[in-house]
């Protein structure tokens, strides 16, 4: 079992994936492997609605020039997925944005891709707007017929400066709730 986790904030080490990284040591410690990328300050283009996924169904974006089919290809093979995202005037990064404009319009050409695996948004907020991004990802994990992990309030955690998220006890405690939720529903459906 595998969990990958997709960073769309640009700050290595920031507040965004600090929350990823106390749900991964959960998951861990329950045995499942996990996997961080951070797609954040990478350029990832938007998708150009060529349709060329309907027409190919190859499982592949023909825009060239960033990683996204490999990108494809990872949330394909994980049972579960973390879209992580600071947030950005109510809402993701452009980045996350981007990613999942392209890898989800690419998973409905090819009959829901991603279909039946699990989903969690983890959002990272100094005061407000989280509860919209924490929507804008849920929307990607409803729209491919993905199971949407919850905790014990809503995925995020406040903090402005990185770190400053390990002081949200709360944010924290739903992290740490979300990886025994994952783990727990991993290990019933396998």
């Amino acid at each position: 079992m595998k969990v990958l986790a997709v960073n769309g904030s640009p700050r290595k080490g920031g507040n965004t994936e600090t929350l990823i990284r106390t749900v991964f040591e959960v998951v861990e410690n329950e045995g499942i492997e996990t996997e961080l990328i951070h797609i954040g300050g990478k350029i990832i283009r938007g998708c150009t609605a060529c349709a060329k996924c309907w027409e190919n169904k190859d499982e592949k974006c023909i825009v060239k020039g960033d990683d996204v089919n490999e990108y494809i290809q990872k949330v394909k093979e994980a049972d579960a997925v973390i879209l992580a995202s600071p947030t950005y005037f109510a809402n993701i990064s452009s980045e996350l944005k981007a990613f999942i404009d392209r890898v989800g319009m690419v998973a409905k050409a090819n009959d829901d891709l991603f279909k039946r695996k699990l989903g969690s948004a983890v959002i990272a907020v100094r005061r407000s707007g989280s509860v919209h991004a924490f929507d804008s990802v849920n929307h990607f994990f409803l729209i491919g017929q993905m199971i949407v992990v919850g905790s014990s309030y809503w995925n995020n955690g406040v903090g402005m400066s990185p770190g400053e998220v390990k002081d949200d006890s709360e944010g924290m405690e739903i992290m740490r709730n979300l990886g025994k939720n994952i783990a727990w529903l991993l290990k019933k459906l396998k």
